[in-house]
């Protein structure tokens, strides 16, 4: 969700320097699937750990402490 935010707000930002200064911002298409692919592998590079760890947890322990 942060990065096709991030990847909407960088799009517009670049949209808006070129339609205010002479400087052209175009965003190539290979840079915003490679921005999309590296926030998904990080999110669930990250997710996966504490999901694994998690999932191996007898719940009424896990829950005991909360």
């Amino acid at each position: 969700m942060g990065g096709a935010t991030g990847m909407l707000g960088g799009g517009l930002l670049a949209f808006l320097i070129s339609r205010i200064t002479p400087i052209p911002a175009n965003v190539p298409l290979w840079s915003i699937v490679a921005a999309l692919l590296a926030s998904a592998l990080t999110g669930v590079g990250f997710g996966l750990y504490p999901a694994s760890r998690a999932a191996r947890l007898d719940p009424v322990e896990a829950l005991r402490y909360e």
